[in-house]
């Protein structure tokens, strides 16, 4: 009997029905001829807990810090039991194995960990499935590979499993007992992603309260021309008080300018014309998608990651969601008029977008070289049933197969035009744009970005009509949102200077993964770091004083870029698991060195913040113990 062991259920059922024999289900799996598909729901197995490795470090203490497992272990879900009792079983009887997990680190890792906790030595092949379609599956099918190949990628896998469990263990009791000396008796959780997220949002906030607004002057002139009239704005040059961006800083100068220009003669002294080709964005990976569905409808990132989930699992409308790429397999090119016109006729939107597309274009977007473990977000095919979708989830299709329409349409073609205009001996600079060819604009905005010029040429006269001066401040910055967090996470590179460091986080998935960014967001809203605003994502008083008594190393993205550099080396055979923990155990011992309980009880007191819903962020007064009676 050959046993595959599938990620999940909607994967295993996908490779059922693109076995040649009929599936028939029963107990946990699917049977078909000599072949039986089971699955995972998602890590049966999790770490075991420090208490299983020693009874002692079932108390939290200072003095038993760092605990480093001599062998890590794994220990059971506690909802995964019976499936894993399912897998167990299955096992004793395969002749052999086909691990189908995901094709990514972690899908290595969830499967290959089951298969070993159950002490199985038999031959193990490799089936790779990006897509659920059956015409995909029967070809992953076709193509297994030998799971040895995979050994380098489950080693980095389960390097970053260890890691984290080791960073997030002894820096979380370390600095929850420092906190129980300093007056706060609350668990103060850190983690390797969670907490530098936490303290983006932290900095920014500070930012915010930190802001000092100042006045500057703008002036404008409405200008005829001989094609009719336009709009400029006044250059003022380095005679006049200006900040860095070029804005002027007193009035009185522009007050007079504006009073002086009206009826004044000028010439056009410069004229630039441009034209400009943009191609249609990309079809979605997951963050991408999460930060236009924040934008356009106010979803929070797990809104959209559940949604997904259930257009994948349950509809069966999209392809696999959990995905950080942007293009799609140059095989696909030749389905997509069929896939689309499966997945668009059955939605007056759609359809009429359908009608517009020009299948005999081909964009960027078919790219084999750069598609990894999954492809971009596509619709499946299967024509939507939309009494049967909620409205979160047909806006959120119709994004998916909007990006895929898009890339058969012809680019933006626009002429963008800047003029620069002397009158009075001062410049003025306008600037226009005139679309010459709407090409995929109109399937996301009809809004125009700015407005034609009239018709110019350079040497001609103008004549300024009226002028006048607004006065207005600068802002500060935007408080996070769940869509600019995403954007953040993803391009974190931006936010650290290292040029070293920056390369490595832009090579990689950024700040947590596509599966990951919701959750973490979602946990430190549960644990009271974070507190929703309407839209805006703030700090609570909790948070920023965790944040304020960490190492800064703590509290930044580097050491993600750091980890990244070396699993990845590890994956390639280039670095060795064994040296990249003792490395991390050194690390944790010198953190653990600058935990400060006089910092910490400073920082609850005096850190600025949002007051969580239940009242958290405060410390809370040590509770006392009572006598014994006896």
């Amino acid at each position: 009997m050959r046993l595959i062991i599938a990620e999940k259920p909607s994967l295993a059922r996908a490779i059922a029905e693109a076995l040649p024999e009929r599936a028939r289900r029963d107990n946990g799996a699917l049977h078909a001829g000599d072949t039986v598909v089971t699955w995972c729901l998602g890590h049966l197995l999790e770490q075991a807990p420090p208490e299983a490795y020693d009874a002692a470090d079932k108390s939290w203490r200072l003095d038993r810090l760092p605990i480093v497992p001599a062998t890590f272990r794994h220990v059971p879900r506690p909802k995964a039991r019976g499936q894993l009792a399912v897998i167990r079983r299955l096992l004793k009887r395969a002749d052999s194995v086909v691990h189908a997990g995901d094709p990514d680190r972690e899908g290595q890792l969830l499967v290959q960990e089951v298969i070993e906790y159950l002490g199985y030595r038999g031959p193990v092949k490799r089936l790779l499935v990006s897509d659920l379609n059956r015409p995909a599956v029967k070809k992953a099918l076709s193509g297994l590979a030998d799971n040895a190949d995979f050994a380098p990628l489950y080693r980095a896998a389960r390097a970053r499993s260890q890691a984290d469990w080791l960073y997030g263990i002894n820096l979380t009791r370390a600095w929850t007992l420092t906190g129980r000396q300093a007056g706060h008796h609350g668990v103060l959780s850190v983690g390797r992603v969670q907490t530098p997220v936490l303290g983006l949002i932290v900095r920014r906030d500070a930012a915010i309260r930190a802001f000092v607004p100042y006045p500057f002057y703008p002036l404008w002139v409405d200008v005829a021309v001989a094609g009719g009239e336009l709009r400029a704005w006044w250059a003022p040059d380095e005679r006049h008080r200006l900040d860095d961006r070029g804005r002027l800083l007193e009035r009185a100068p522009a007050d007079a300018l504006a009073e002086a220009l009206p009826g004044r003669e000028g010439q056009v002294t410069r004229l630039a014309r441009q034209e400009k080709r943009q191609a249609a964005p990309l079809p979605y990976s997951l963050s991408a998608l999460q930060v236009d569905a924040a934008r356009r409808y106010g979803f929070s990132a797990k809104a959209v990651l559940d949604t997904c989930q259930a257009l994948y699992e349950r509809h069966r409308l999209i392809t696999y969601p959990r995905s950080d790429c942007r293009y799609l397999p140059e095989a696909h090119l030749t389905d997509a008029q069929k896939t689309l016109g499966g997945a668009c006729r059955t939605d007056s939107t759609l359809s009429g977008w359908l009608g517009g597309a020009d299948f005999r274009l081909r964009s960027k977007a078919w790219n084999d070289k750069k598609v990894g473990a999954h492809h971009a977000l596509a619709p499946s095919g299967k024509a939507p049933d939309f009494d049967r979708l909620s409205a979160t989830e047909a806006r959120v299709f119709r994004l998916i197969a909007r990006n895929l329409l898009a890339q058969f349409y012809p680019p933006l073609v626009t002429l963008d035009v800047r003029a620069e205009l002397t009158i009075a001996g001062d410049t003025f600079r306008a600037g226009g744009q005139q679309v010459l060819d709407p090409g995929w604009k109109p399937l996301f905005s009809r809004r125009e970005e700015a407005p034609p010029l009239p018709p110019l040429q350079e040497g001609e006269a103008c004549r300024a009509l009226a002028a006048g001066v607004e006065a207005r401040e600068t802002r500060p910055p935007e408080p996070f949102t769940d869509a600019s967090l995403i954007k953040a996470m993803m391009n974190i590179g931006r936010y650290v200077e290292d040029p070293d460091v920056k390369r490595t986080l832009r090579e990689t998935d950024g700040l947590g993964t596509e599966a990951t960014r919701a959750g973490i967001i979602e946990t430190l809203v549960a644990r009271g770091y974070l507190v929703r605003r309407q839209k805006a994502l703030r700090a609570s008083r909790l948070g920023a004083a965790l944040i304020g008594a960490l190492p800064e190393a703590v509290a930044t993205p580097e050491r993600t870029a750091l980890w990244e550099q070396r699993l990845s080396a590890i994956a390639e055979r280039r670095d060795d698991d064994g040296a990249f923990q003792q490395a991390l155990v050194e690390d944790l011992r010198g953190l653990l060195a600058q935990r400060d309980a006089g910092r910490l009880r400073q920082s609850l007191q005096s850190a600025q913040g949002e007051a969580a819903p239940d009242g958290g962020g405060k410390p809370r007064r040590p509770r006392r113990r009572r006598r014994s009676s006896r």
